[in-house]
């Protein structure tokens, strides 16, 4: 009852009742039983600040779950599996490939948690779905994975396997564009994205609606993101005058992206997707060149909220570094893992990876974003995408991701008339 007392107390009432209700109230059990939940991000290179909040994320979830007693009588233990490499400088899709066999090779783990980018998630989901391990990815974003038409390619055995607790590219890139049109009054824009699946996926989708809407798209480059110098591209780019630069893509490149078009176009707006977020940019780029900069997020923001305090406080305090909103997606999908591990247990059916990926297609929990469930292809029924403008805050650390990137509200599905 102490025990239970103190993790009131850290957690808030309502974060206990969801905790308590995926424990069953088990304690003792717990410690008889344990499943692994693997983590596969890119704790190497360029994307490391992105995803070491969202592995701390995971393995709060984790901590929670195992506090209040397990999951329907299981203790949770937790892989980790770098996907970064040091050749690519940012995520390897044939180290995530690498992980995703060894994962699925031990039949300890149940499910996952991961990959960050959508990159890992094609290279990694045939190998998946040829074993029926279901990953839970709290930030990857392009909607091919999950999208019917390349279930061959995806999920060629059938079943959904690729969950997200974030929304798809196909509302993040054509919101945006109708926030730029309809609130920022962009009427011209230039692309650029970093070639690599999200980065290609988000611009793409963000350029067919922006033309749909009416905006003069006067072009789209990709980017080598190994390249030092884009100065080339961004001084045409300052020739043609645009309204605004929109930029698909992660940090590797975006970092650079962000500092030279400082230096060529400082007045120029600036906008991106959630691929420009991430502390690692914060400081690669620094004040005032990243000052300014729009950046969406496909999920809710609710970091701010009252009742997120102690959940924040908590965080920051064992791990030393503020959370962003992937934190709190990961830590909902631990809290859907542990929820499909104890309707499995007290089912009286094996804890399995394919008793728990069928247990998670039929989710319906509370998270700490809101409401989680997922339909038939495994993405999140919820299709919020908050936008955030960068304002230097001096008051926090220059890559505190919390408070230099300044909420403004919800990015509209459809665009005003």
């Amino acid at each position: 009852m102490q025990r239970r007392k103190l993790l009131t107390t850290a957690l808030g009432v309502g974060a206990v009742a969801a905790l308590a209700t995926i424990a069953g109230l088990s304690p003792a059990q717990a410690q008889d039983k344990t499943v692994t939940i693997g983590i596969e991000l890119p704790l190497t290179g360029a994307d490391a600040d992105s995803a070491t909040r969202i592995k701390n994320g995971a393995l709060m979830g984790i901590d929670d779950i195992n506090a209040a007693g397990g999951a329907g009588g299981y203790k949770l233990q937790s892989s980790i599996l770098d996907s970064g490499t040091s050749t690519a400088g940012q995520y390897d899709p044939a180290q995530a490939a690498t992980n995703a066999k060894k994962f699925v090779s031990d039949p300890s783990v149940v499910a996952l948690v991961g990959p960050e980018m959508s990159g890992e998630g094609k290279a990694m989901t045939p190998i998946l779905s040829a074993a029926n391990v279901a990953t839970i990815t709290p930030s990857s974003t392009n909607p091919d994975i999950t999208d019917p038409k390349f279930a061959p390619q995806y999920k060629p055995n059938g079943k959904a396997i690729y969950f997200r607790t974030v929304t798809t590219d196909a509302y993040q890139g054509p919101n945006m564009a109708n926030y730029m049109r309809d609130t920022l009054h962009v009427k011209s824009v230039y692309i650029l994205d970093d070639s690599g699946a999200y980065g290609v996926g988000m611009s793409n989708l963000f350029e067919a609606q922006a033309k749909k809407i009416g905006m003069n798209v006067m072009g789209h480059d990709q980017l080598d993101p190994k390249e030092a110098d884009y100065t080339t591209v961004l001084t045409k780019i300052k020739g043609l005058n645009p309204d605004a630069v929109y930029y698909g893509g992660v940090a590797q490149a975006g970092v650079k992206v962000a500092k030279q078009l400082y230096d060529i176009a400082p007045n120029i707006i600036k906008a991106g997707g959630d691929g420009m977020v991430d502390g690692g940019i914060l400081s690669g780029v620094g004040f005032p060149a990243i000052e300014g900069w729009y950046v969406t997020q496909a999920s809710p923001h609710v970091l701010d909220d009252a009742t997120m305090s102690d959940w924040v406080g908590r965080y920051t305090k064992a791990y030393s570094m503020t959370p962003d909103d992937y934190a709190i997606t990961a830590y909902d999908a631990v809290l859907v893992i542990g929820d499909a591990i104890k309707r499995v247990a007290a089912s009286g059916q094996p804890v399995n990876h394919d008793t728990v990926r069928d247990a998670i297609q039929s989710t319906s929990i509370n998270g700490l974003q809101g409401p989680i469930s997922f339909d038939e292809n495994g993405d999140i029924v919820n299709k919020v995408i908050s936008v955030f403008q960068i304002h230097h805050d001096a008051a926090h650390a220059e890559d505190d991701v919390q408070h230099q990137y300044k909420y403004i509200g919800v990015a509209p599905e459809a665009p005003a008339s």
